[in-house]
């Protein structure tokens, strides 16, 4: 199978010369790295205004009002055109920011203040995500976005580390205020590359005028009606939820247990991070002619991955989480490019929050059931489990025809 590209209004260049698309991969780039410098701006600050509970609830707030609206954001995107939508929601994001900067300049930083920040945040992720999500599909050819994928994640994830290690120093010198302004002139440099220089190729189909409550109830039975979009829909959306605990939770329990310390969690996730950075980056210089196969199969690997990460000494668990960063990044690329390409456009955006509801409605229980299992048992049984899960969900997309033969190559 080949995907069919939506209606063509300019030609692109090909995509190893098209500046305005690798222009629009390190502005959202940047964005990323204001996001984690950012983030850790705001647990900093939560840690030392308020309790550890209180923090936590700071910094998980923002997760309530995305899991309410995203599907009403998913709708949205189906309607409108993604880069108003785009624009109107950074705009908001930079008056959230530059908001708490002026407030903290004038007055001490107070739960109230940065619990409203996380939720506005929140909410205003519920609308972009599902436009920024279509982005892609109306810049590049259908046989690109694995590569235009590949290229967008080594640099979201370079952005976000780079955010990351400079946030820390940041909030030190400049507190809050001064990370809320960097994070705000980040969005605003989207917000004109956006409007100024950022033009769609391909015109996506749209869904039809009704309510949002009916266009949430089409984009449901639109999952009935299309087998192949419903097993990637579920696939995409509990990807997570067998990694997600092992490396979030685990590898700390591990460390912990072992007696390894904190600086071994550090290079842990360091290797996943840098795994997945070289595993996205393979995509572009190997990509297998069935996007999807390849896809799935790696996530058999990474499934091994997890188990290796709770057995064995500590050099056996760094192999395990360099495996599970090259299969994530190899995976995530391969697997979202054949989302993107293959789902009517017109139910686009919907699916895409479905997909990310997923992750924020079952990710705390994923979570909570690895944490129980591994104090019910023992720390490497929660491992097994979690990677044996994993493992055996793939046998599903495996077995379905039609992605065993699916590639986005141009015939």
């Amino acid at each position: 199978m080949t995907a069919t590209e939506p209606t063509l209004l300019r030609e692109p260049p090909r995509f190893s010369y098209d500046i305005r698309v690798h222009s629009w991969i390190v502005v959202k780039a940047l964005s990323d790295a204001g996001d984690a410098i950012w983030s850790i701006a705001l647990a900093w600050t939560a840690v030392q205004i308020a309790s550890p509970a209180i923090a936590g609830l700071i910094v998980a707030a923002g997760t309530v009002p995305r899991a309410l609206i995203l599907l009403f954001g998913g709708v949205l995107a189906d309607r409108a055109d993604a880069r108003r939508v785009m624009i109107v929601f950074n705009a908001a994001r930079v008056a959230v920011l530059v908001g708490v900067a002026l407030w903290v300049l004038a007055h001490p930083p107070t739960v109230l203040v940065l619990l409203l920040a996380a939720v506005a945040f929140g909410a205003c992720d519920a609308f972009y995500e599902p436009s920024a999500a279509t982005i892609g599909r109306q810049l590049v050819r259908t046989a690109d976005l694995p590569s235009y994928s590949a290229v967008m994640q080594t640099a979201t994830r370079l952005g976000t580390m780079g955010g990351a290690a400079a946030g820390g120093f940041l909030v030190a010198y400049a507190g809050i205020a001064g990370s809320a302004s960097i994070n705000a002139v980040t969005f605003a440099l989207v917000i004109a590359f956006i409007a100024i220089w950022l033009r769609p190729r391909f015109a996506l189909a749209r869904a039809d005028r009704e309510s949002a409550l009916r266009g949430i109830l089409r984009g449901f039975t639109h999952l009935g009606d299309a087998p192949t979009t419903r097993t990637l829909v579920i696939a995409l959306s509990g990807l997570n939820l067998a990694v997600g605990p092992a490396t979030g939770i685990g590898i700390a329990l591990r460390a912990h247990g072992e007696g390894w310390g904190a600086q071994a969690v550090g290079v842990l996730e360091g290797l996943i991070g840098l795994g997945a950075a070289l595993g996205a980056v393979g995509v572009a210089r190997w990509r297998p002619r069935r996007e999807a196969l390849g896809g799935f199969w790696a996530l058999v690997v990474q499934g091994a991955g997890i188990i290796l990460i709770g057995i064995g000494p500590l050099w056996l668990t760094g192999v395990g989480s360099l495996v599970i960063g090259l299969t994530a990044g190899f995976a995530s690329v391969l697997l979202s490019a054949t989302f993107v390409a293959t789902i009517d456009t017109a139910y686009l955006g919907r699916m895409s929050a479905l997909t990310r509801l997923g992750d924020d409605v079952l990710m705390p229980l994923a979570m909570a059931a690895f944490g129980a299992l591994a104090a019910a048992t023992a720390t490497w049984i929660a491992f097994v489990v979690f990677g044996l899960a994993l493992m055996g969900m793939m046998i599903v997309p495996l077995s379905n025809p039609q992605f065993r033969t699916m590639t986005l190559r141009a015939e």
